[in-house]
């Protein structure tokens, strides 16, 4: 879709920012290798959105795209905010890029000086964005929500580079009345990468198991 407000198609966007990923790594596919998350999940993906900040050329696609996110779906958005520890470069970058305010929230408030939680000035009732890199079960980027709204803040909803699109993810976010919208997500991802060769056409149905039901481990066998 190009929205009217945006010379991006937003579809086009969304295949882009995959292939940038899996280019450089950022995104690694192992169905027959799976990691273990600190959860103890097995999982057969794991993302490191990290190393997009070293590689120019894709970090330019994300960051200008999430600007874009930014501009056609909050387009009153007055201020950005960024998770810790991840969002907070790619909150700066899209902050400097479309010339708004940006901050970011810590994971816990500071033992010391002032004990901000919220660093950067956040006026009450101000339109607010947040930065993630990566939404999962969603945990981090409510939790954000949650202290910007505790200090006032009008929380419009998120921008993410990636997203697995997991059930739980989902109903986390809704039940938080929390928006996110992502550069791309755990389909693109797989079925680009299944096209290039880098998994099989036959391991799709797998992934997609775990991205139902991470709990359940059938997928690996």
């Amino acid at each position: 879709m190009t929205d009217k407000n945006t010379s991006y198609d937003l579809n086009e966007l969304k295949r882009a920012t995959a292939e940038g990923l899996l280019s450089i790594k950022a995104v690694f596919l192992r169905p027959d290798e799976p990691f273990t998350w600190a959860s103890g999940i097995k999982s057969p993906i794991y993302c490191d959105n990290r190393l997009t900040l070293t590689a120019p050329a894709v970090r330019d696609t994300i960051e200008n795209g999430l600007c874009e996110l930014i501009k056609t779906y909050y387009p009153d958005a007055e201020i950005i905010m960024g998770t810790s520890t991840a969002g907070i470069a790619h909150a700066a970058i899209c902050g400097h890029i479309l010339g708004m305010p940006m901050g970011y929230v810590r994971s816990s408030a500071k033992d010391h000086g002032r004990n901000n939680k919220i660093e950067g000035r956040l006026e009450p009732g101000q339109k607010t964005v947040i930065v993630e890199d990566l939404i999962s079960t969603g945990g981090s980027v409510i939790e954000t929500a949650e202290a910007l709204r505790e200090a006032g803040a009008d929380v419009l909803g998120a921008v993410s580079i990636f997203t697995y699109g997991m059930k739980k993810g989902l109903e986390k976010l809704a039940a938080a009345d929390l928006k996110n919208v992502s550069l791309t997500d755990f389909d693109t991802v797989t079925e680009l990468a299944a096209e290039t060769g880098y998994i099989s056409k036959n391991d799709i149905p797998r992934l997609k198991a775990f991205r139902d039901d991470p709990s359940d481990e059938s997928w690996i066998k």
